[in-house]
């Protein structure tokens, strides 16, 4: 071909040849085929061969082992003997291993997905976003539900992994849906897995709640996260998502958790929007949903002890001193913790998070509080009773001037006027008299203070009077018309 071009590079382009190669095989005068091959070998001699039969047994006993981990065990064994640099030399060598002669690797097999077969859920953490309520962190967690074959998804707010918080959010997901799949998945929570008998059953709450929806439960192996993949690639999408969301919004603080939730139902509403097509094939062979959603809250009956307490879920909640000593009903929600007693809510409060806190609200026992000031110095949880940063300004300097008794005395007058009328009013008489500089503070002077602000000023409203000639004329123009 050389011999019928007008020069090289035509000649080496047409046969499919680099230009440079095609001159040293003109320069070798030579064919390809007639060139010797090249054996690439071992330059240096293998620094591991006399101890490479221990390493292998080591990767043969400890799959999960990594070779950087085994050098630095070589090096303690062999001190001076391996240099950092040779750690490289070990990981290829390692990695042909593996490769060649090695255990097999688990194979993960692709699945499909019929429409409106399966849904799948799990918790995710969200605590990498920084999303912060008024300037205060915002921990918490989303429940996440995903339709495996469109990709619909749908996520609840919640603060722990509980089985109010899963019931909750699968029920939002559903009934904002409008069917249900077939099947439900979700991994090997403990809240929906009785792990403390039998680890194969779920426990009775949770097939309560598949049987009130007609779901056939799922739940993947213990330490196989990946069989829940379609929504573990979700959380990853989902969380991306909403970093992007807030990075055009220009702010992660929001104004209140109802702000916040209404963020992620905007963005979500966006997001499902380009999968209506495979939904809509989802939606034809699903399920209806049942007449009523099943309730969430879990329920304990509880007694109320002697400190006006009732401990619910390893926490501590006050209720009014008036229940001391009676059994009540707590319902457990996501978020809020109600206390019914005769079919009837007596107290409602938020929710605590975590085990072994305790909430206690100054309405429930001012009313003994103020008859025994001396129990104020020593109580466990006093910390309680000052409802904001001016209130305990005011005990200390109360303390202060009037010493623990009086001090105390005097400060719980003061919480009982907040219980009484209104903490806020409480709190901004306090701040004018903390701000004037009183030389004394006092529960009647705050009342005069209340007492002046809550004064009413009447006015004189002139109210024009009504012509009533107009409406004989509107029965006339009636009578004409008819």
């Amino acid at each position: 071909m050389i011999n019928t071009e007008e020069n090289q590079e035509i000649a080496a382009s047409k046969a499919g040849m680099d230009p440079k190669t095609a001159r040293k095989y003109r320069r070798h005068g030579r064919l390809p085929s007639e060139m010797p091959v090249a054996v690439r070998g071992r330059t240096r001699p293998d620094p591991f061969i006399e101890v490479w039969d221990d390493v292998q047994k080591l990767f043969e006993d400890n799959a999960g082992l990594e070779a950087k981990t085994v050098f630095e065990f070589l090096q303690r064994q062999n001190p001076g003997r391996f240099q950092d640099g040779q750690v490289r030399t070990l990981q290829r060598r390692v990695k042909v291993w593996r490769a060649t002669e090695g255990p097999a690797r688990e194979v993960f097999f692709a699945q499909q997905h019929p429409p409106g077969r399966l849904g799948a859920s799990d918790f995710t953490h969200m605590e990498e976003l920084g999303v912060t309520i008024q300037g205060q962190s915002f921990p918490h967690l989303i429940y996440h539900f995903v339709l495996t074959y469109s990709n619909w998804e749908a996520a609840t707010v919640c603060f722990s992994e509980s089985f109010e918080s899963l019931s909750e959010g699968l029920q939002n997901a559903l009934w904002q849906l409008g069917k249900v799949p077939h099947r439900h998945r979700t991994d090997r929570l403990s809240t929906a897995v009785n792990n403390m008998s039998d680890p194969a059953e779920f426990t009775d709450r949770y097939q309560g709640l598949m049987r009130c929806y007609g779901l056939e439960s799922e739940k993947t192996q213990a330490g196989h996260g990946n069989e829940n993949g379609d929504v573990e690639q979700r959380h990853h999408r989902f969380k991306r998502a909403v970093a992007q969301e807030l990075m055009l919004r220009g702010s992660v603080d929001f104004a209140s958790v109802d702000e916040y939730r209404r963020f992620l139902a905007a963005m979500l509403e966006r997001l499902n929007a380009g999968r209506k097509q495979r939904l809509a094939e989802e939606m034809a062979v699903m399920k209806e949903l049942p007449e009523r959603r099943m309730e969430s809250a879990r329920r304990e009956r509880v007694k109320v002890d002697s400190g006006s307490l009732i401990y619910v879920d390893r926490n501590a909640y006050s209720v009014p001193s008036r229940l001391i000593g009676e059994q009540v009903e707590a319902r457990l929600h996501v978020d809020q913790v109600e206390i019914w007693y005769g079919q009837k809510k007596m107290a409602q409060m938020p929710r605590l998070r975590g085990r072994h806190k305790h909430r206690v609200d100054y309405r429930h026992i001012i009313d003994w509080l103020v008859r025994k000031p001396g129990a104020l110095e020593h109580y466990r949880y006093r910390d309680e009773l000052f409802p904001t940063s001016r209130f305990r300004m005011t005990f200390d300097l109360l303390e202060e001037q009037l010493g623990k008794y009086q001090g105390s005395k005097e400060y719980l007058k003061i919480l009982e006027l907040a219980a009484r009328n209104s903490e806020v009013r409480v709190d901004a008489a306090l701040r004018v008299l903390l701000e004037a500089g009183e030389e004394q503070i006092s529960a009647e002077g705050i009342e005069a203070v209340l007492g002046v602000d809550s004064a009413v000023v009447v006015r004189d409203v002139q109210v024009t009077a009504v012509d009533l000639r107009v409406f004989d004329q509107l029965f006339t123009e009636q009578e004409v018309l008819q």
